[in-house]
């Protein structure tokens, strides 16, 4: 099995890269890697941070980039290309994360908490990077 690539982590880019990995350690709970925390004192110029989970695997990584174009989905003609889901156990969690997501700066793109199979909502990170919340 050495020769199948094993999924490390998924990177997303930001001008900001510390208010972008602050958005989402905060949603989804998550630590930075050890020595990618906010520095006590001096200037914060990281380019790359690495989030982890509680059991410090490797979860999500920010990297700079000089621009990035606005994501504009669910505009017609403009597809997400890719895009992050999460989920909560219930539809009470749901409302309660859409309010986690908003205090946090997230950007409601889309609603569907009316659908009885599969409730979810759509946003957009401070970056513009597009993920769900569903009950699963």
């Amino acid at each position: 099995m050495g020769d199948v690539p094993q999924l490390q982590h998924t990177v997303l880019d930001a001008v900001d890269v510390r208010a972008e990995a602050e958005f989402w350690r905060r949603l989804l709970d998550l630590s930075y890697r050890d020595g990618d925390e906010v520095p006590p004192d001096g200037p914060d110029d990281a380019d790359w941070l690495v989030l982890t989970r509680a059991d410090g695997s490797r979860c999500l990584a920010i990297q700079e980039v000089e621009r990035l174009e606005p994501n504009r989905w669910p505009e017609p003609g403009h597809p997400s290309v890719s895009h992050l889901d999460t989920t909560v156990p219930t539809r009470e969690d749901l409302d309660a994360a859409h309010e986690r997501v908003l205090a946090l700066g997230g950007e409601p793109r889309f609603d569907r908490t009316d659908d009885p199979d599969e409730p979810l909502r759509a946003y957009a990170s401070p970056a513009g990077h597009v993920f769900c919340v569903f009950v699963g």
